[in-house]
């Protein structure tokens, strides 16, 4: 069967190859899956699918119909093609092939095309819409190995802090965005590129370790303007009275304290504990007594020697951020804070103190040792 593809013809690497638009509805006709896990990885000539994958991004063109975006998808084609100039243009006219034997082999973008397809099941409308696919020809198996490495040699993740930067669909991150210009210990002192601070950087925290905080602070923030408003000043509330009781952090801001030396000395500015503070908000905020109880925090010495922080947030002098060090802090916190803690929690309390008594009772035998 003969179908053809607005297109226009082009060179790259020596090669040529065309950039067409396919509607939609053509993508779960034109792009079959091979089942590649049951070959050996070198026979493959692309990654195997992961099904986990699709739902989400399926979700995505589904929950955003007047707004999703995707980038080209790229294939190499088995079969004769030819390309119909129009208006005597040498590289716009349409590509005629027979997709019943094209036998396409997708080297960037198999999720997308998956993705799609299950889309379509559920909104068939989204047919219509149309999406650019570039087609190369099929040479051999070793050349499609290539151009899904060199496709995906230079890609590199964007960080979280700039995913939350962009994200204008997030209500959390809208939210958060707001937070750092709202609550003065955050103005300016926050680093929104970078999912971690430069060793030299004169920024306090990151983009990310605040939603993570807000995220434990609010929970889910529904989509809609009132409820932004609401949770912005429930969050520039209590992260107003929290820094009340953690001086340094305004130290630091007015320039009475470099921000590489107190990163050095404290710790109340890393990730593990700002995540843990919105933690233990969570709970603090629907207390009628939350004010008087985050007074606590101006006792807490959150300096790297205290030894409360062995074996809870710190393991060979070196802060911790996984999640065992995250559940330890926010027990440590909600335990200062007189919140009830739970079995787990509990336990988490006991096992740090009991490691760090160890700890001390065998540096004092190697001392009398030593003596």
């Amino acid at each position: 069967m003969k179908v053809q593809f607005p297109a226009m013809k082009g060179m790259m690497g020596q090669r040529t190859y065309y950039a067409c638009l396919m509607n939609l509805s053509s993508i779960p006709k034109m792009f079959t899956f091979q089942d590649w896990i049951e070959f050996r990885p070198e026979d493959r000539e692309q990654r195997v699918l992961n099904r986990k994958r699709i739902p989400e991004i399926a979700r995505y063109i589904t929950e955003n119909e007047d707004g999703y975006l995707f980038s080209s998808i790229t294939a190499s084609y088995q079969c004769e093609v030819k390309f119909k100039p129009v208006n005597g243009e040498d590289s716009l006219g349409m590509l005629e092939m027979d997709f019943e034997k094209a036998n396409f082999v997708i080297n960037d973008g198999q999720h997308r095309c998956a993705a799609i397809a299950q889309a379509l099941d559920q909104h068939p409308e989204l047919g219509d819409e149309a999406i650019s696919v570039l087609l190369f020809p099929y040479e051999t198996r070793d050349r499609v190995q290539q151009m899904f490495s060199d496709l995906n040699r230079f890609v590199a993740k964007t960080s979280k802090s700039l995913d939350i930067l962009y994200d204008k669909r997030d209500p959390l991150s809208i939210v958060t965005l707001d937070v750092c210009e709202k609550v003065a210990a955050f103005e300016g002192m926050v680093e929104k590129d970078s999912v971690s601070l430069p060793v030299r950087s004169a920024k306090l925290f990151t983009l990310a370790s605040l939603y993570d905080a807000n995220k434990e602070l609010l929970g889910d923030v529904q989509d809609d303007d009132a409820t932004i408003q609401s949770m912005v000043f429930t969050a520039v509330d209590y992260w107003n009275e929290v820094s009340k009781y953690i001086p340094l952090w305004m130290k630091v801001k007015k320039g009475d304290l470099r921000a590489l030396e107190f990163r050095q000395e404290f710790i109340s500015s890393h990730a593990v504990v700002v995540r843990a503070l919105g933690a233990v908000g969570g709970e603090l905020i629907k207390l009628e007594d939350w004010r008087d109880r985050v007074k606590v925090l101006g006792e807490i010495d959150w300096s790297k020697k205290n030894r409360d922080w062995e074996n809870v947030c710190i393991v060979a002098n070196s802060v911790v951020s996984n999640r065992q060090a995250r559940s330890a802090t926010r027990a440590y916190l909600k335990h200062r804070l007189r919140l009830q803690l739970t079995d787990a929690e509990s336990k988490s309390i006991a096992h740090a103190a009991a490691t760090e008594a160890a700890s001390m009772a065998a540096w004092e035998a190697a001392d009398r040792r030593v003596s």
